[in-house]
């Protein structure tokens, strides 16, 4: 099972002249190798653009693990509105065709 994370590739509002537009990106895959170190989860692959948005993948754990990750992804300063989480495999032969989560999740 994948968990593909789906984030809007919307620039940063504002950003200061020269710098980079998507720093949202960098704060992403910090955070994801961070709970890879920990063993919380895998990075399947690493991130790409496909179509309107910047795609993580994550593997490794449970569903509920691993979008709870993708939650958590959603909440950062800075990740544009509108992310959501794609539950899929290693086997799909394109992104999103997974189900669709609503991120950031409800509280428990």
């Amino acid at each position: 099972m994948v968990v593909e994370i789906h984030v809007p590739l919307l620039p940063t509002p504002n950003p200061p002249e020269g710098a980079y537009p998507f720093p949202w990106i960098e704060e992403i895959e910090h955070l994801l190798a961070d709970l890879e170190g920990q063993g919380d989860v895998e990075v399947f692959e690493d991130g790409e653009e496909h179509e309107d948005a910047y795609v993580f993948f994550v593997a490794g754990a449970g569903e509920e693990e691993m979008l709870a990750v993708a939650s958590r992804v959603a909440t950062l300063s800075g990740v544009p509105a509108g992310t959501f989480a794609g539950v899929s495999d290693d086997e799909a032969e394109e992104f999103g065709l997974g189900r669709h989560v609503a991120l950031p999740l409800p509280a428990a």
